[in-house]
């Protein structure tokens, strides 16, 4: 059986976080992943999906155009839209941020900074096993399941 290459819904915002991650790992070659990851943290993108208000305007607009989506022309299942409502609310509880409390005296995060990157984390490698899954490497480029 052929995997088909269209990306899942639920991979829409791991998408968006890998490629701003990895947008800053190439401006910045002497950074590790874990230095670009953390470099996003506190983003103008960050801070969006952290607040909800990246799947608000994403809902908006789906909403908009009936729940049809533009590349396919199918209507999107409302199973498909509750699990990227559950996607929303495990996004603002994982991604929680207290920039002035990134880290305590010790130099080590806390743990709600902790959690973020961890989820950041399996976020970018969810993408990039569904990248090698359907077997297009081109897309992969953080390497972060080797």
């Amino acid at each position: 059986m052929k995997q088909s290459k269209e990306r899942p819904y639920v991979l829409y915002v791991a998408e968006i976080i890998y490629s701003q991650i990895f947008t800053i790992k190439k401006k910045n070659p002497e950074f590790s992943n874990i230095d670009a990851i953390d470099n996003f943290i506190g983003s103008e993108i960050y801070n969006e999906i952290s607040s909800g208000k990246f799947h608000d305007k994403w809902f908006d607009e789906l909403s908009k155009n009936n729940f049809i989506d533009k590349k396919t022309k199918k209507k999107i299942p409302e199973e498909t839209l509750r699990l990227l409502q559950v996607q929303k609310d495990m996004m603002i509880k994982q991604l929680i941020q207290f920039p002035n409390l990134y880290y305590a005296k010790s130099h080590y995060p806390l743990e709600i900074s902790q959690r973020a990157f961890d989820h950041l984390w399996r976020m970018c490698e969810s993408y990039e096993l569904w990248c090698k899954e359907t077997k297009q490497p081109e897309l992969v480029n953080l390497n972060i399941i080797d």
